[in-house]
């Protein structure tokens, strides 16, 4: 299977714009935002969508979640309000086979 663009920023092989970083999850800017505030999470362990979600993946899961969270609170959107959106499957807009959160905000979303 070939590495996908998450993979090789999670592993540092692509440059990009990254807000947090730990044992769990990367996220980073997105190249082309939608908001003033776009920023993409995954998790370090390569889940390619939510239909390959097992029980095994159940830290990475909780660990996305609570990085949206904090990162919304660090880009200061938190309290404004912020959209995540999970794209699953190519009809709903899925582009990369890599499970990822997309958190938006900044700006009033319609």
């Amino acid at each position: 299977m070939q590495r996908s663009v998450y993979e090789k920023i999670r592993d540092d092989e692509i440059e990009a714009n990254i807000v947090l970083k730990d044992d769990y999850i990367t996220a980073f800017k997105h190249i082309n935002p939608q908001a003033p505030v776009h920023i993409i999470i995954i998790p370090n362990r390569r889940i390619i969508g939510m239909n390959d979600i097992d029980e095994n993946d159940n830290v990475y899961l909780a660990m996305l979640l609570l990085a949206a969270k904090n990162i919304a609170k660090q880009q200061k959107i938190s309290e404004t309000g912020y959209r995540l959106i999970i794209n699953s499957g190519t009809n709903a807009g899925e582009e990369t086979d890599y499970l990822n959160i997309q958190l938006l905000g900044g700006k009033k979303l319609s």
